[in-house]
């Protein structure tokens, strides 16, 4: 079954996390997608769980009969989570800009097939 508005979703969070790119990762800055996750998908989720907290906050206010709605906090949240939920998975396959490959997904030294890292830390 498909959904016409979720596909229209995916392509808005697309858009959004290029424009954000070109602000993050321009070409004048020496900083790589993989530098905002110093611990691989462990960063990642914890960005995810802060925002699921902030989200859950947001509904929780707005459950309250004094609250003045505020759904772009909520969708703009939501497409956040869209976001980070494929860097996560890209982040498990190596293609994150700047991803060291000697690395696993929690940015640990690889094990080597006799239990030793392949790097020296």
């Amino acid at each position: 079954m498909t959904n016409p508005e979720s596909a229209k979703v995916l392509a808005e969070c697309a858009e959004l996390q290029m424009k954000k790119a070109r602000d993050y990762q321009n070409p004048n800055s020496t900083v790589q997608q993989s530098d905002y996750y110093p611990n691989g998908v462990q960063s990642i989720h914890d960005t995810m769980h802060g925002k699921m907290l902030r989200m859950k906050s947001v509904m929780e206010a707005m459950r309250g009969q004094d609250y003045d709605p505020n759904f772009e906090s909520l969708e703009d949240s939501a497409k956040d989570l869209i976001n980070y939920a494929s860097f996560f998975v890209a982040y498990c396959r190596g293609k994150i800009e700047g991803q060291d490959g000697t690395r696993d997904i929690f940015n640990r030294p690889k094990k080597t097939v006799e239990g030793s890292t392949n790097a020296s830390d």
